[in-house]
């Protein structure tokens, strides 16, 4: 499995790339969050672990953005000085999974993180992938796949993809999109949800040839349409129904 450490000290992380290498994992390491976020929506990591130590992480803010801004859904284990019951019920709270106490046992840590990754295999395995003619959505790891080649999408435009995929035939409004993506009823004028819809459209290559279309209702929302040919095929279970 792939891991992702933040740690500023090159000492530890040392000491944890070796101990996670015994256990079989590929670990990757970084001291500070803008070399570590670029990499988290760039790359395939399976789980995140952070040192709660850090100035700039002790509050909980970038764990929550983490998991609502970028819409991360990794396992995230937290390695700290602070142990209490409240430090935990915070951190739980915050966005992480587990918390592992310092300074770090690393048999302890080789088996928090195996236990970790298990449960995340376990909950994986109750998403199965979704298929729609062309493109296959991987839900457990965030991933699209047209004909059988990942394509490079940030969090929020495979969210918005996999709920037009969903929703196929569906006219959703502007403020459905955007209540659901950024949390917000009305648009904030930023043009974001049309810029997100250009990105979509451009990367997934939705064209009649593909077997769908994206198009615009002005003013009103957004309609992933199928395209009658032999690539166009709807799952089981997709999305139909009235207009949200």
């Amino acid at each position: 499995m792939r891991i992702a450490v933040l740690d500023a000290a090159s000492a530890q992380q040392q000491l944890i790339g070796e101990a996670l290498a015994q256990a079989g994992h590929d670990c990757r390491c970084f001291t500070g969050q803008h070399t570590l976020l670029p990499a988290l929506m760039g790359e395939g990591f399976h789980l995140l672990l952070l040192d709660w130590d850090q100035p700039d992480l002790a509050d909980g803010a970038f764990l929550q953005r983490l998991r609502v801004d970028l819409g991360l859904t990794l396992p995230i284990m937290l390695m700290s000085h602070r142990r209490a019951e409240a430090d935990l019920i915070e951190a739980l709270g915050a966005g992480a999974d587990d918390l592992v106490g310092k300074p770090l046992r690393l048999p302890e840590l080789q088996a928090r993180v195996q236990a970790l990754l298990r449960r995340a295999q376990l909950l994986a395995t109750a998403d199965p992938p979704q298929d729609f003619g062309r493109y296959r959505f991987l839900p457990a790891a965030r991933m699209l796949l047209k004909d059988g080649r990942p394509v490079e999408l940030k969090s929020r435009e495979y969210a918005l993809a996999l709920l037009l995929f969903q929703n196929q035939g569906r006219l959703l409004s502007r403020d459905y999109l955007h209540a659901t993506l950024w949390g917000t009823v009305r648009d904030d004028g930023s043009r974001s949800l049309d810029t997100h819809v250009s990105r979509i459209r451009h990367k997934l290559d939705l064209r009649p040839q593909c077997g769908y279309v994206l198009s615009a209702i002005y003013g009103v929302g957004y309609r992933l349409e199928v395209v009658d040919g032999p690539t166009a095929l709807t799952p089981s279970g997709a999305g139909t129904g009235a207009p949200v």
